[in-house]
C-alpha cells in the first residue's frame, strides 16, 4: 500500500500561499507580513481570506474559520488529513517556511456589528427574488445586518446560529461573521429535518408549508460541523437529510446514518440537481414559461 512521504510536521512547514497559488488561486494584495485573496470557499468580490506570514497560518474573515495548510486543503478538497497527505505528496511545493521561536497568537477577526434590523434592503430583496424565496418567509426567519471588517462597511442578509453567529449572503457574498455553528428550531416533534444551508431550508417550507410545523428543523450552516450535531440527533426517533447532491453532502449524511438508525435521504427528491434552492428556482422559472406559452 502505497504510503505519503510526508508526515503531519512536515505538511504544516509548507507555505499556505504557494499552496493557494498551486490550486489557482492568486492574492490580491500582499506586504512582507501577509496576503489577501478572494476566498477560496466561495464567490466574493472583495477580498477577505488573510494568510499570515509570520506563522503560516490562514484566516477567513468572511466566514469566521481558520488554521494551517493542511486544514485549508481538506476544507477545500473534503479530504481527510490521509488524502492531504497524498495530495501534497504529489505536487511540488515549496518547504521554506520556518517556524517562529517565540509564542505568536492566531490571527483574530477584526469585525463589529453595526446595526440588525428587519430585512427591508431593495438590494437583499431583489436577491431573495432570484432564490425564489418569498419575502414574508424570509422576514420571518432572517433580519438584515450592516457590519464593518477592518473598517470597511457591509450589510447582507443575517440568518442567526444558536451561538449568536450570524450566516451573511447577498449576491456578491456568502460568509458568517462571529461563531459558526448550527441552528435548531424546536417544535417539541419527534422528527428533525436537516439542511446544509438556510437557504434549502426557506426552500423546503417554500415547497411544503403544511410541515413548517410538523418537524423540528437543523440547519447546519457548514458541513463541517456534523460531527457536532451527534447528541442532538440521539434526541429524535427519525432524522430526514435534505443535504446537496455532491460529495460533500453524501459524505455528510453518511455520517448522519452512522450516528442514527432511522435516516431517510430527501435528496433523491431533488435529483439532478446540485440542492433544494436550485431545484426550487427551476419550477418557479418552468412555472413562469408556462405562465407565457
Amino acid at each position: 500500500m502505497k504510503v505519503p512521504s510526508l508526515n503531519c510536521e512536515n505538511a504544516r512547514n509548507i507555505l499556505i500561499i504557494n499552496t493557494l497559488k498551486s490550486l489557482g488561486h492568486l492574492p490580491k494584495r500582499e506586504t512582507e507580513k501577509e496576503a489577501w485573496f478572494l476566498s477560496p470557499f466561495r464567490s466574493e468580490t472583495q477580498a477577505s481570506f488573510k494568510v499570515c506570514k509570520k506563522i503560516n497560518r490562514w484566516f477567513d474573515h468572511g466566514q469566521g474559520t481558520g488554521g494551517n495548510v493542511i486544514d485549508l486543503v481538506m476544507t477545500l478538497k473534503n479530504y481527510t488529513v490521509s488524502e492531504a497527505l497524498y495530495f501534497f505528496s504529489d505536487i511540488n511545493i515549496s518547504f521554506s517556511f520556518q517556524k517562529q521561536t517565540k509564542n505568536i497568537t492566531e490571527p483574530k477577526t477584526n469585525y463589529q456589528i453595526k446595526r440588525v434590523k428587519q430585512l427591508e434592503n431593495r438590494a437583499l430583496l431583489s436577491y431573495l427574488d432570484i432564490r425564489a424565496i418569498h419575502h414574508i418567509l424570509a422576514k420571518k426567519y432572517c433580519q438584515e445586518i450592516y457590519y464593518t471588517i477592518d473598517e470597511k462597511t457591509y450589510f447582507g442578509i443575517a440568518f442567526k446560529n444558536r451561538s449568536g453567529g450570524y450566516e451573511l449572503r447577498n449576491k456578491y457574498f456568502k460568509g458568517c461573521i462571529g461563531k459558526k455553528d448550527f441552528t435548531h428550531y424546536q417544535k417539541g416533534k419527534n422528527n428533525l429535518t436537516i439542511f446544509e444551508g438556510f437557504f434549502d431550508f426557506l426552500s423546503f417550507i417554500t415547497l411544503n408549508k403544511e410541515l413548517e410545523n410538523q418537524t423540528d428543523f437543523l440547519i447546519l450552516n457548514s458541513l463541517s460541523l456534523v460531527q457536532k450535531i451527534e447528541i442532538v440527533l440521539k434526541e429524535y426517533d427519525k432524522i430526514y437529510t435534505w443535504l446537496d447532491n455532491d460529495n460533500a453532502g453524501k459524505s455528510a449524511t453518511k455520517i448522519i446514518k452512522n450516528i442514527h438508525s432511522k435516516v431517510e435521504d430527501k435528496s433523491v427528491f431533488f435529483d439532478g440537481y446540485k440542492d433544494l434552492n436550485e431545484h426550487l428556482i427551476s419550477i418557479i422559472k418552468q412555472d413562469v414559461k408556462s405562465q407565457k406559452e
